[in-house]
């Protein structure tokens, strides 16, 4: 745990964040084939969920992301769970990292995990974004789920693999005003979000919003980092949030992955000179990975 806020430790060094949750859990043995994805597990197996954060901050991480990112009220709600129900279970995904923070010495925060409307249904649309709804229905989406993981005591808010600059103005608009920390991560191709936005105009709305303590990307390809991160500190002048995939590719059909992984820790050292100061790993990045990319920032 840390008194410090996470804003302020920024300001002097880099944090290296959690790698990917599912991947943890994943190789655990537990079966995420499922349309709520890891967020199941809060259901079924809480324990698990606290002992893949755990795996993670003995492995390095400084934050972990909570197991969030798909729990909505409308997954929930398509299970016959109540309101309260879903509540309580976003409230528990702050917890269980928290009580995984506590096993493990030195500085650490939770960031709960405020993943895209695409996540929610649960067909890959978190990589291409334009989902045909009105701002205000991406507003109404996100309100009440934000409004419990800020209650629920988490130190920041991940907004994170959010495909379009639409939606990412639907949760500014949420969050301006409240004083509750978030950072802003984008998936992203290239120098354009998945929705082909330039990352430049995509960057450029979180500019002036008091709350965003990062900008950067996340769930990309590892090459496309270096370009993004220069892109988010000159547009922002914001420290800068980078965790990618491992380098292979989700295919939304079969919902598995293929292709070769890429992601290489000594990475960092480029993403850290360019202004990146949270840094880590998503899909199929897993503990060993993440300690190696531990072990780099402290080299």
């Amino acid at each position: 745990m840390s008194e410090e806020r996470l804003s302020d430790v920024l300001a002097r060094r880099v944090v290296v964040l959690d790698g990917g949750l599912s991947t943890a859990l994943t190789a655990a043995g537990h079966d995420l084939s499922d349309s709520l994805w890891s967020a199941r597990l809060l259901l079924t197996d809480p324990d698990a969920i606290t002992a893949a954060h755990l795996a993670y901050y003995r492995a390095g991480a400084e934050v972990a992301i909570t197991s969030s990112y798909q729990a909505t009220f409308e997954g929930f709600g398509r299970r016959g769970l109540t309101e309260a129900d879903t509540t309580g279970l976003l409230r528990d995904s702050v917890t269980l990292a928290r009580r995984a923070a506590s096993e493990v010495d030195g500085p650490r925060w939770v960031a709960a995990s405020v993943g895209p409307y695409g996540a929610m249904l649960a067909d890959g649309s978190e990589y291409r974004g334009r989902y045909g709804l009105a701002p205000g229905a991406l507003e109404s989406f996100h309100r009440p789920r934000i409004e419990v993981l800020a209650e629920a005591g988490a130190d920041v808010l991940a907004v994170e693999t959010i495909p379009d600059v639409e939606e990412a103005e639907a949760v500014l608009r949420v969050v301006a005003g409240s004083g509750v920390p978030l950072w802003l991560s984008y998936s992203a191709r290239g120098t354009r979000t998945c929705a082909g936005q330039p990352l430049a105009e995509a960057f450029e709305v979180a500019r002036d919003v008091a709350e965003v303590v990062a900008v950067g990307v996340n769930c990309c390809d590892p090459a496309d980092v270096d370009e993004a991160v220069a892109i988010a500190r000159t547009v922002t002048g914001k420290p800068v949030v980078v965790y990618p995939n491992s380098g292979e590719s989700w295919d939304a059909t079969t919902r598995s992955w293929t292709g070769a992984p890429a992601f290489e820790p000594a990475r960092v050292a480029g993403w850290v000179a360019g202004g990146a100061r949270l840094v880590g790993g998503c899909c199929q990045v897993g503990p060993g990975t993440i300690r190696d990319l531990a072990d780099a920032v402290k080299g």
